[in-house]
């Protein structure tokens, strides 16, 4: 029996990191992904902030799959030790709150600026991010954000192999794939990042119009990516990210019942290919 480990964004469910563990826990999951708390940036807490926030976690038993960082999501053209000592405080919460992973982005452009002429300076501040991760003994989850330079499954390999650093590794979104043209993102991207890819985030959109529906609801072939999942022996994590109720360029929200309704239909699926959530 395959079993994955149940997380999801916290922050979609409640700004309160009281009701975000509660809703998590009744849907199944031990495990919490890490934005904000009480309305402030993981990277912007105090330390008291992040102290109290690890004992909450550890007086409900909850773990932390991951720090869902900012760092990347600024223009490309802002100083290289940007984002350096945005990673910094990152790392810093990861330590207080017992995290491996961080979540991280590769650079927006301008408006009207080819991506391909951005390539270089994205990888002088990937490699300077990668090699603080290394000192630090945490590893980045590069995320296939909309608009990014690693949007699509070419450059998402293109960065995590010109890179070359085991402190740098892709997370996978259907649902992001879907919204930059990728019709058909299990078909197009998954054997190529397969071996570069350490953390699942779930959701699901449409191609028509980009919508951000629940897992299996949508064009992002989901479940053709689960079952290869499966059979490829993953036992990472599942990570819950709905955006059923808004989304921006900085995050998502969907609260309690949306969150549910994402939870189910997700569970759904992994029921049906006989994958256990813990």
């Amino acid at each position: 029996m395959t079993t994955w480990t149940l997380s999801g964004f916290g922050d979609e469910i409640d700004p309160d990191p009281a009701i975000q563990v509660a809703v998590l826990q009744a849907l199944g999951a031990n495990q919490i992904e890490v934005r904000s708390a009480w309305g402030v940036n993981i990277i912007d807490l105090a330390a008291d902030q992040l102290d109290g926030l690890a004992r909450l976690f550890a007086e409900r038993g909850m773990g932390v799959s991951a720090i869902a960082s900012p760092v990347g999501k600024v223009d490309v053209t802002l100083p290289v030790e940007h984002e350096v000592e945005r990673l910094g405080r990152a790392i810093a919460a990861s330590h207080a709150l017992g995290a491996r992973y961080i979540r991280l982005f590769s650079f927006f452009r301008a408006g009207g600026v080819p991506v391909e002429s951005i390539r270089d300076d994205v990888l002088v501040r990937m490699r300077a991010l990668a090699e603080l991760a290394e000192t630090e003994d945490v590893v980045l989850l590069h995320e296939n954000e909309k608009d990014i330079y690693g949007d699509t499954p070419e450059r998402c390999l293109d960065l995590v192999e010109s890179v070359g650093s085991p402190a740098l590794r892709l997370a996978w979104d259907s649902a992001n794939f879907v919204q930059v043209g990728v019709a058909h993102p299990f078909d197009d991207g998954y054997a190529a990042l397969r071996p570069h890819l350490e953390y699942l985030q779930v959701k699901d959109a449409l191609s028509a119009t980009g919508e951000v529906m629940p897992a299996g609801e949508g064009d992002g072939q989901v479940l053709l990516t689960l079952t290869a999942l499966r059979d490829d022996g993953y036992t990472g994590f599942a990570s819950l990210e709905p955006h059923l109720t808004d989304a921006d360029a900085l995050g998502g929200f969907s609260g309690p019942a949306a969150f549910g309704r994402a939870a189910r239909a997700f569970r759904t699926l992994t029921d049906r290919i006989g994958v256990t959530l813990a």
